[in-house]
């Protein structure tokens, strides 16, 4: 008789096939094969026609179909996962105060932010060092005002669509496009959930059908994600096409202290506060990585959204409840990236451009309206928007925004990327210092996926029980327990 147990755990994956199915590997792997196929087809060049290549289309195509995927699921999520966990708000007797407690911080690290911006604006002097017959000002597209947020907070219509209709300058045919307004779905889904955890019993069926909603929008929301490695493909190669990186020339000095902003705040200033917590900075940065990867390709961080909220609640271990909140307000409201750091830097380039000398009631303004301007122009909130608000504010030139247009998208990269990782820290911290952090995922070892597939959870099961934070382990089995 065989000694072999017929129980015996399955081989552990070797070494270079556990590399290869690594969910990070395969996006690090999409970046670097983007960028070779992007070189390659802008050295193929544009078709007779001043087509893009066959190449070029594809990589555009690909990388825009997966945003759209993504953006799709954006809507359902979270509107039942706000309707679903506000009517669970009677497990919750702090939900005030979390609430308090999220502006609170997001208000702190925007502060942070905006000062290493000014910081370097000043010391690193980008607009007294441009040549400036290299530059073209211009009007912007649209311009931020203060009351933008009480405009957009109102519903237009059930789901918070938006239709917006362009002209374009060569053809003159006109083209719609459908979009929505994440801080009216918001609101929307706060005041259904209201309504139903008042309706009590009478409203059980309606919360029956939204949760299963939610979870049938989660699997689908799984295989999404899977295949962000195409789309990451996609994204990074369409944008070397397009942008490549010679613009950076005229505007090397700026784009230098904008990226050194952004890597202060992401490396420094996030690992400080995350420690100062009493957090693993290893576990946050692998926890959050995945969101951040697809924020830099993607360029939205509404297109990361899903994303970003699955592994605040998967890896990171804030619970759903919190979660479903927090992550949404801050996809709108919390972008130290395009509405902290950006602005501040690019406010002083322009004035330094044109020649004038700012005043400490200046500076204090730029701070005043990177930590809650951003909430002024939710709904409609972008680093131009942000920016003309800025600027606005400031009594400065308007026509500066155009200056910087021929860079954004490169800048764009960086900014969204700390954005979404910021979205996720909030969170993260106000659970933990509430007691309500689930350590057991956040401390738990990352596996080859980025959290845990959700055909591993039993029927039945609340995500907040599940184990996300690890796919399988070299045995087969889970990383970590549930509470």
């Amino acid at each position: 008789m065989s000694s072999t147990p017929s129980t015996a755990r399955p081989a552990a994956k070797s070494a270079p096939r556990r590399i290869l199915t690594s969910f990070g590997f395969q996006i690090t792997a999409a970046l670097v094969l983007g960028v070779v196929l992007g070189l390659l087809a802008r050295s193929i060049g544009p078709g007779a026609d001043g087509a893009p290549n066959a190449l070029a289309a594809t990589l555009d195509t690909v990388g825009s179909s997966y945003v759209t995927l993504l953006k799709l699921a954006v809507v359902p999520l979270i509107f039942t996962a706000i309707v679903a966990s506000i009517a669970q708000l009677r497990r919750v007797t702090n939900a005030a105060r979390l609430a308090g407690q999220t502006i609170l911080w997001f208000a702190i690290t925007a502060l942070i932010a905006v000062t290493i911006g000014i910081v370097l604006g000043v010391v690193i002097q980008p607009g007294a060092r441009v040549d400036q017959s290299q530059l073209v000002a211009g009007e912007p597209s649209s311009v931020g005002t203060w009351w933008n947020f009480l405009v957009g907070i109102i519903p237009q219509n059930y789901l918070g669509l938006t239709v917006s209709t362009s002209i374009d300058p060569e053809t003159g045919a006109a083209a719609s496009s459908v979009g929505f307004n994440i801080l009216q779905v918001i609101v929307i889904a706060v005041a259904v959930g209201i309504a139903a955890l008042k309706l009590g019993r009478r409203a059980e069926p309606f919360l029956d059908v939204t949760e299963s909603a939610l979870k049938i929008i989660q699997r689908v929301l799984w295989w999404i994600i899977r295949i962000a490695p195409l789309g990451t493909l996609g994204l990074i190669g369409a944008a070397v096409v397009k942008y490549g990186w010679e613009k950076l020339t005229t505007l090397a000095w700026f784009a230098g202290a904008v990226y050194i902003g952004l890597a202060l705040v992401l490396f420094a200033v996030y690992p400080i506060l995350v420690r100062a917590h009493g957090l693993s900075i290893r576990q946050y940065f692998s926890g959050v990585w995945p969101a951040v990867q697809l924020a830099f390709v993607s360029r939205s961080s509404i297109g990361t959204l899903p994303l970003t909220e699955r592994v605040t609640e998967r890896n990171l271990g804030v619970p759903r409840q919190y979660a479903s909140f927090a992550v949404p307000l801050g996809a709108t409201t919390k972008m130290d990236g395009c509405a902290a750091i950006y602005p501040a830097i690019a406010a002083i380039f322009v004035a330094q451009f044109f020649g004038i000398d700012l005043s400490i009631w200046q500076y204090l303004l730029i701070v005043i309206v990177s930590v809650v301007g951003s909430a002024a122009t939710a709904g409609t909130t972008g680093a131009t928007v942000m920016l003309t608000l800025t600027l606005s504010t400031l009594g400065l030139p308007l026509e500066g925004v155009g200056l910087l247009l021929a860079i954004d998208p490169i800048l764009d990269m960086g900014r969204t990327a700390v954005n979404v990782a910021g979205q996720a820290l909030v969170p993260t911290i106000v659970a933990q210092r509430e007691g309500i952090l689930d350590r057991q995922l956040y401390d738990a070892p990352r596996g080859d996926v980025p959290f845990a597939d959700d055909s591993s959870e039993d029927d039945g099961a609340d995500q907040d029980e599940v184990i996300a934070g690890a796919g399988p382990d070299p045995v087969g089995e889970r990383s970590a327990s549930t509470r």
